[in-house]
């Protein structure tokens, strides 16, 4: 195993599911599709996050820590896993999120405050200044924090989907399945860079392909390549990995980071009527319509597969009610740089 060697704590249910989506895909006509059901990964309603955090909350254990920090937006899935993950290991957590409180707690942030995080509002400042304030206070009290960046991505959490593509990769092997791409939402690279490393050290001949939430393609490129130069000196394996190896696509960007667009609700909609598949709006709901809009543009051939990675997300659909059933949108998300 690629990670064995690695700290790993136990949070989620692994291996999750390979199931083929045939519906989806003879509405479409396009190619064979299949997805990877990470919204099925257990912890607190599962989602992407929870790879990820199996490392960084080793690696905070191993430090002694007793108090997880990290950041996101108001509907941040990695925050609700981060509260989930030190609640099961008896950490505090503290949350700095972007912006300032909204008039309705529902979603995400709900969960948060069900998982017992201190929620901190960065207001008018940058996230990352309030996480340094948080930070600093927690050490003049005596605590001991341990900082997560935004999603779990960096060298500790990215190596959490090094193993998370050798395990697909071996249920690949057990079903006979060649897999011509693997797209999956990408926005903070942890994930993207992950796989990429993972795929080059197993050898997986597949596309990699990321449909970008809020970048455009060169700069998710750079930090793709800049987290995957971490994993590769972590793991001490002698590779190389660049830029001009990452595939993203960041035509489907609309009108910002958490600002739904029509996409996106059909996107949502075909996955529940034609799957039983929940995606949320800001990242596999985005991914998703990405991914069907290369389908329509005739970008795969009818023998290829395709495999859709679920990253999760599903609890922030209740922070879109309005606008998903048609109706006037109120304390909508919105924030172009939140995560």
């Amino acid at each position: 195993m690629l990670t064995d060697h690695l700290p790993r704590v136990s949070l989620g249910f692994f291996p999750t599911p390979l199931e083929e989506m045939p519906r989806l895909a003879q509405l479409l006509g396009g190619p064979r599709l299949w997805i990877k059901r990470d919204d099925q990964t257990g912890l607190a309603t599962g989602g992407n996050k929870t790879r990820k955090l199996e490392f960084s909350v080793a690696e905070a254990l191993a430090q002694k820590a007793d108090t997880l920090v990290t950041v996101g937006a108001v509907q941040s899935n990695h925050c609700r896993q981060t509260a989930a993950a030190a609640a099961r290991y008896g950490l505090k957590c503290v949350l700095v999120i972007r912006g300032h409180a909204p008039e309705n707690v529902t979603g995400n942030l709900l969960l948060d405050h069900l998982l017992g995080a201190r929620i901190v509002f960065s207001g008018d400042r940058s996230r990352e200044a309030a996480a340094e304030d948080v930070l600093a206070e927690l050490k003049a009290s005596g605590a001991t924090p341990y900082f997560i960046p935004v999603g779990a991505s960096n060298a500790v959490g990215a190596i959490g989907f090094v193993a998370g593509m050798e395990e697909l990769y071996h249920q690949l092997e057990a079903l006979d399945l060649r897999a011509d791409r693997i797209v999956f939402a990408s926005s903070s690279a942890g994930t993207q860079a992950g796989l990429c490393v993972g795929a080059k050290m197993l050898g997986f001949r597949g596309q990699i392909t990321g449909i970008s939430i809020d970048s455009t393609r060169q700069a998710l490129s750079e930090e793709v390549a800049h987290i995957a130069a971490g994993v590769i000196q972590r793991l001490k394996v002698k590779m190389a990995f660049g830029p001009e190896e990452v595939v993203a696509y960041d035509g489907y960007l609309g009108a910002g980071y958490s600002i739904m667009g029509e996409r996106e609700r059909e996107a949502i909609e075909l996955a529940a009527r034609y799957e039983g598949l929940l995606l949320d709006p800001v990242y596999t709901g985005r991914a998703m319509a990405g991914l069907i809009d290369l389908i329509r543009k005739g970008e795969f051939t009818k023998d290829e597969n395709i495999i859709f990675w679920h990253t999760g997300g599903a609890a922030a659909l209740y922070a879109y009610a309005n606008q998903l059933m048609g109706l006037p949108a109120k304390d909508q998300p919105t924030g172009k740089l939140a995560k």
